[in-house]
C-alpha cells in the first residue's frame, strides 16, 4: 500500500479543504485561515481541523470517529500525518 498523502501547507493556506483515504481510513481536513492582511495568511493564528472515519461511505453518510485541530505549520502537518496513521 502506498504511503499516506497529505498536500503541502500552501494548499491549506489557499483555504482548500482536502479529503483523502488510506486503506479503510477516510479523512477530511478543513483549514481555518486567519489573514494578517488581505493577501497574507497569519500562519500562527491559522489551523487545520481534521475529522476521520472508517468505511466505504462518504463524509456526509458517515459518523466521525475522531477529530483534532492542528496548527498550520510544518510541525502541525507532521503531527496531523502521525495522528491519521495512528487511527488507520
Amino acid at each position: 500500500m502506498e504511503d499516506l498523502f497529505l498536500p503541502t501547507l500552501h494548499t491549506f493556506e489557499n483555504d482548500n479543504i482536502f479529503t483523502g483515504s488510506w486503506g479503510s481510513l477516510r479523512f477530511k481536513i478543513t483549514p481555518n485561515i486567519v489573514k494578517k492582511t488581505p493577501k497574507e495568511v497569519d500562519m500562527e493564528a491559522s489551523s487545520m481541523h481534521a475529522e476521520l472515519w472508517h468505511g466505504i461511505f462518504c463524509y456526509e453518510r458517515s459518523d466521525m470517529e475522531a477529530e483534532e485541530t492542528f496548527p498550520l505549520s510544518a510541525e502541525g502537518r507532521e503531527a496531523l500525518y502521525h495522528w491519521l496513521k495512528e487511527h488507520a
